[in-house]
């Protein structure tokens, strides 16, 4: 299941939960206040590779220059 992160509109508490796929587009009530107007956060990505172009990747990489896994 997929962690989600909310934001409660009425007293501005942010919180996680694991929710299944089939309810993604239902919203949680808010673990603090329980007000029903949350909404969905954009959360960050997990990036793959370096930050820096031309190194050809992170020492700790287990990708090879070509693509694929080494």
């Amino acid at each position: 299941m997929p962690l989600y992160e909310y934001r409660c509109k009425e007293c501005g508490t942010e919180f996680e939960k694991m929710v299944r796929f089939s309810e993604a587009n239902q919203l949680p009530a808010c673990p603090h206040c329980e007000s029903s107007q949350t909404h969905k956060k954009l959360s960050t990505v997990a990036s793959f590779g370096s930050s820096d172009a031309g190194s050809g990747g992170s020492a700790g990489s287990s990708c090879n220059p070509r693509g694929g896994f080494s």
